[in-house]
């Protein structure tokens, strides 16, 4: 018989608590829109092949269909709704809108947050890398050459500095 006993957890998410009553097997994807209400976060294909759930935990790029909230306690998760700081577009958001790097916009919060994840991770020096890098991020209206270019603009600002 599975557990259906509802666990007390508290996420950091955006840099606010929320105490949340979970089953053990909601996805931190589900638990982020359904019980937190921060819908930036895709659901796309809810099989970690797509890459619109990206969020990032400490930092790093995670598919948020695939990943348990109850073990998600005693971490940071920013959501796209989090990139933003003091009312200022963080440089990639602001890099995809000048090398529009959107069509439809369905994909772009797991792009923008995928993207980050790897400049966290000083990763993508070329142009085939963060093509590479960005392979599981889909964007099903051909906009991978202007999100690479505004991976790359970021990068170069970056390194400029």
């Amino acid at each position: 018989m599975a557990n259906s006993e509802k666990h007390s957890i508290t996420l950091q998410v955006n840099g606010h608590p929320y105490q949340l009553e979970l089953l053990p097997w909601v996805s931190l994807l589900d638990a982020l829109r359904e019980n937190i209400s921060l819908t930036g976060t895709k659901k796309g294909c809810d099989h970690g092949q797509c890459g619109a759930c990206t969020v990032l935990i400490d930092g790093k790029r995670k598919l948020s269909c695939l990943t348990l909230a109850v073990m998600q306690e005693d971490v940071a998760i920013t959501t796209i709704e989090g990139i933003a700081t003091e009312g200022n577009l963080h440089p990639l958001q602001q890099a995809f809108i000048d090398n529009d790097a959107f069509q439809c916009g369905y994909c772009t919060p797991g792009q923008i947050c995928s993207a980050i994840g790897l400049l966290n991770e000083n990763k993508a020096n070329t142009r085939e890398e963060v093509q590479d890098l960005m392979s599981g991020n889909l964007c099903r209206c051909g906009a991978n050459n202007g999100i690479i270019n505004a991976v790359m603009a970021v990068k170069q600002s970056i390194s400029h500095e």
